[in-house]
């Protein structure tokens, strides 16, 4: 897809100011003519994650196709439509989407946006469409109408969460559940009343938490991933740790940060590989050189996925007794990454990823994955503008 322009950025931070979570597509010359669309990446992750599709799923053929309801807004007025989502028993059938009636709307290179909403596929021009004036028109119209719902409906549950967060706040200092690094997302999680588990869902009815302390500046965890071990040259961490490992207080250990901007102390590197969509890491070594994959869709996915809507809780932190306590004092509040910046903000080490990994004297090896972390005060690269809630306001 093209690189948007400034005004069609700014129609997308209106719209995720008002709750709305889409995906973009632009349809081709050719495909306007053929009334044929690939649907992408991002596409089919959308439609995956919403629970609206899953191409994997699909067999290929017009047999299989499926049809979808759709509303096409072109402003005061809405074209009643359908879509249709299927792979073609040609080739490697290539996952494809159409929108009937979409030429009367949309001209070649135009950015298409797709919400879903009402069981229906909700699809406008983000290129042609004057969103501002229609969202805030006197006359109410039918995006202006859609808009609110989807804002009263995807409000509800963050405004529970906040000010179930601001009678937290009210509390003062509280106690941290456990005395280590991960007590105080443990302490919030115990105070809003949600049980310890290892599900990679997000915390609180789809609102993924991530709590902080004030005083340090520290990256901001993001999502753990395993890399591709079929596609690595490495395959597994031990593997890693045992070549890459050094000795500190007895202990044979690898807690290393790598980024895209230079070699760590062991000589490792993150390298975007473009034309194989892939995100690699590199040893100086070479004998070794590339080792580790992960796929970049993947990774995509997962941080639509994890982060799809986020409260970034910042607290203040007290160290008395050998006991640490947490006053919970802000938050910030995220929506839709856009995940096609995750590779530049590798590239620029603005993300970077972390793998603590160490052999204990008793040869148990003690492994806490790979975890990608994103830079302090970076949010607003990976996230439209976001919402800033003072809990003791």
């Amino acid at each position: 897809m093209r690189k948007l322009t400034d005004a069609e950025q700014e129609k997308i931070k209106l719209l995720t100011k008002n709750q709305v979570s889409l995906t973009l597509i632009e349809p081709t010359e050719t495909g306007l003519k053929k009334s044929i669309m690939d649907a992408t990446g991002s596409v089919r992750s959308y439609l995956k994650n919403e629970n609206i599709h899953d191409y994997e799923l699909q067999n290929q053929g017009t047999e299989s196709k499926i049809m979808i309801p759709a509303i096409i807004h072109t402003g005061f007025k809405i074209i009643k439509s359908k879509a249709s989502l299927y792979r073609p028993s040609t080739k490697k059938g290539d996952p494809r989407i159409w929108f009937y009636s979409l030429t009367k709307v949309a001209c070649p290179n135009d950015i298409i946006a797709i919400t879903f909403y009402n069981d229906s596929f909700q699809v406008f021009n983000l290129t042609t469409l004057d969103i501002n004036a229609l969202i805030n028109s006197a006359i109410i119209n039918p995006f202006q109408e859609l808009i609110s719902s989807i804002n009263f409906e995807e409000s509800e549950i963050s405004i529970e969460l906040l000010n179930k967060l601001k009678v937290i706040s009210k509390k003062g200092f509280v106690k941290s559940e456990v005395n280590s690094d991960t007590g105080i997302g443990r302490t919030i999680e115990s105070l809003l009343g949600i049980e310890m588990n290892s599900s990679k869902l997000p915390d609180y009815k789809g609102i993924e938490l991530k709590s902080f302390r004030d005083a340090r500046n520290n990256r901001k965890g993001l999502f753990g991933k395993t890399p591709n071990w079929n596609l690595s040259k490495f395959k597994s961490r031990v593997e890693i740790l045992d070549t890459f490992g050094y000795w500190e207080e007895g202990i044979f250990r690898l807690y290393n940060t790598m980024r895209g901007t230079g070699r760590n102390a062991q000589g490792l590197i993150l390298r975007i590989e473009d034309k194989k969509d892939w995100l690699v890491e590199n040893s100086d070594r070479p004998e070794i050189g590339n080792f580790l994959v992960w796929e970049l869709e993947i990774l995509r996915k997962t941080l639509l996925k994890k982060h799809k809507e986020t409260f970034w809780i910042k607290a203040e932190s007290n160290i008395e007794d050998n006991n640490e306590y947490f006053h919970f004092k802000e938050v910030e509040h995220t929506k839709n990454p856009m995940v096609d910046k995750f590779e530049i903000l590798i590239e620029t080490g603005a993300i970077t990823m972390d793998y603590p990994i160490k052999r204990m004297p008793s040869g148990k090896v003690v492994d806490k994955g790979c975890n990608f972390k994103l830079k302090a005060n970076c949010l607003d690269l990976l996230f439209p503008p976001s919402a800033n809630y003072d809990l003791m306001a």
